[in-house]
């Protein structure tokens, strides 16, 4: 397969860009209200981090390179693991903060890991894609991603 094939965007939450644009805009109104000179400094300089968390959703990566798993995180190299350290694949809508900008998640059980938690949470575009190559590379990786529930009312499923 081609090298493009083997690498995977996160899924961007369209529930997460209205979090960060309500709290953008709740904090816009008092400064243009009173013109306040600090508050509108406060205010563009909180624009210019929206901005680059905007660019950062954009660029969380999840590339499949040999026998390795690599998550990158705009232009850093956020974690790598062995796939071969893979144990399963699940469905998870855990909110803990992690490289992926959607609440539709997949977690990826691992037998060894260096960090706090025996898991890291993962959001592709291609999720079932995303797991063929895993299970490409090691076949004996337990997936449990049930189908997906449809429905306008699951907002936490709105993707972008």
């Amino acid at each position: 397969m081609e090298k493009s094939e083997r690498v995977f965007r996160s899924r961007v939450s369209v529930l997460m860009l209205m979090f960060v644009l309500a709290v953008f805009v709740l904090t816009a109104i008092p400064v243009f209200m009173h013109m306040v000179l600090i508050g509108l400094f406060v205010w563009c300089f909180t624009f210019a981090f929206v901005a680059l968390v905007v660019w950062a959703m954009g660029a969380i990566r999840y590339e499949i390179e040999g026998d390795k798993l690599h998550v990158t995180l705009g232009l850093h190299a956020y974690e790598s693991v062995d796939i071969a350290d893979i144990v399963s694949v699940e469905r998870s809508y855990n909110p803990v903060a992690t490289a992926a900008y959607s609440l539709k998640r997949l977690r990826i059980g691992l037998r060894r890991r260096k960090g706090l938690l025996p898991f890291m949470l993962v959001s592709p575009v291609r999720e079932e894609e995303f797991v063929a190559e895993l299970k490409a590379v090691n076949p004996d990786i337990e997936v449990l991603v049930p189908p997906l529930a449809k429905g306008w009312w699951r907002i936490w499923d709105w993707d972008v």
